[in-house]
């Protein structure tokens, strides 16, 4: 059989996508390599989230294209672009399942394009764990409502599709049962999970950390408007140990105007509440969320609203992005572009400004006592492992996934805190 490479781009679920594809893949016998070079066929999971990484793939695949290896362009460019790669074969987001019998038509001269949009939850499938000690579960597909005036990816995800949640259980606890001790559960959205089967998120959750065994999961990206709507409950299953105290709601801008531009569901206010509820309940708990700078008609003044927003809420992780107008959104057709160079200098301002709050908010730890749980190998000789906060703690010296150890931090770097193994 074929030497089959995969190589993926994008957030945690195209992650799990691909571990499921080398799961389906190595199951009907053929041979998963590590390296470019060593392979026959070529999957390219690919991310449309972003500009830049849009711009990588296209890039990407010039590159490739020449070896005379089979390629097969998998993920969410696949979906929205089938025209400008009518001659790949192609395979969307909900298809993952078929990955097998698009592989074998290509091996066999044939260019085949899986990209109907079906309810296919891609759980309890064979699969090979990039990480042996995390396990991604996918929740839903998709999201809620009107899409985003910027975003391009529910045009590839499509509505809100809430997995069972008796089979997301039984994918945790067999993970928990195969020696995994980080659970990533994942989503475009979690927040709204379950919200199209009656249920929600704080209901599952309670579900999962109801299960034996020693383990810890990290709850993925949340909008405000569905963690409004749920925070008693929420904060309430996220005293348990088995979560750990990280948050991730991307407000986007600290002006309400722009937000209602950007056909976001919630006010600034709504996030500073969430921020503040968590922060009281849990005083070290790790706050990420997300920025855009130079989103079109944004004036400097409401720019300057998000900058204020950061100071007050000071988060522990901000990923900023430059507005890049998606083919196909709203927002690329609005009046009121922005130039690419006021972009850039606001981004620069803004992550100068963020600079000093995080270094503020590592020194936070400094002596700091405690468990980790060792879940990544690191450069010279460490690794890197999670404490209750998911903080990632640097440690000198190798030591085997999964492992935990008894730390004192003894330096942080704005980006993450430095360790010693305490005997």
């Amino acid at each position: 059989m074929e030497r089959v490479y995969i190589e993926t781009s994008g957030c945690s679920i195209n992650q799990s996508d691909s571990e499921v594809m080398a799961g389906l893949l190595k199951k009907a016998g053929f041979e998963l390599v590590d390296k470019l070079e060593n392979s026959d066929l070529v999957i390219l999971n690919t991310c449309t989230v972003k500009g830049p990484t849009e711009h990588a793939f296209w890039k990407r695949i010039e590159e490739i294209k020449g070896s005379g290896k089979n390629i097969i362009i998998a993920g969410c460019i696949a979906q929205t672009e089938p025209e400008k790669l009518k001659d790949y074969s192609l395979i969307g987001p909900s298809q993952v399942n078929n990955i097998v019998s698009v592989v074998e038509e290509t091996i066999n001269g044939n260019t085949v394009a899986l990209l109907v949009k079906e309810k296919n939850p891609r759980l309890n499938l064979p699969k090979i764990r990039r990480n042996s000690v995390v396990e991604i579960v996918p929740i839903c597909a998709g999201c809620l409502g009107d899409p985003c005036a910027y975003c391009k990816v529910k045009d590839a995800r499509g509505e809100l599709f809430s997995y069972d949640k008796d089979a997301i259980v039984i994918q945790v606890s067999d993970a928990v049962k195969d020696g995994v001790k980080e659970v990533w559960l994942t989503a475009q959205d979690t927040g709204c999970y379950g919200l199209d089967i009656g249920t929600n998120l704080v209901e599952l959750l309670k579900s999962v950390v109801a299960l034996k065994g020693d383990f810890k999961v990290r709850v993925g990206m949340m909008n405000p408007n569905h963690v409004v709507s749920m925070l008693d409950g929420l904060v309430a299953v996220f005293r348990s140990d088995k979560l750990f105290k990280f948050l991730h709601i991307p407000v986007q801008s600290g002006n309400d105007v722009v937000l209602g531009r950007m056909r976001r569901k919630y006010s600034v206010d709504d996030f500073k509440r969430i921020v503040g509820r968590f922060r009281r309940e849990f005083p070290e708990i790790t706050i990420s969320t997300d920025m855009i700078c130079g989103f079109p008609c944004e004036e400097e003044d409401q720019f300057q609203d998000s900058i204020k927003l950061v100071r007050d809420t000071n988060p522990d992780v901000l990923n900023i992005s430059r507005f890049w107008p998606r083919p196909g959104t709203e927002a690329a057709s609005m009046d009121g572009q922005i130039h690419g160079n006021e972009t850039k200098k606001r981004s620069q301002t803004l992550t100068s400004v963020f600079s000093t709050i995080m270094a503020v908010r590592n020194e936070r730890w400094i002596g700091w006592k405690g468990e980790v749980l060792i879940d990544e190998v690191g450069k010279d000789n460490s690794v890197v492992g999670r404490n209750y906060s998911y903080k990632p703690i640097v440690v000198p010296g190798s030591y085997e996934l999964g492992k935990k150890l008894f730390v004192e931090v003894n330096n942080v770097t704005p980006h993450y805190l430095r360790a010693e193994v305490v005997k």
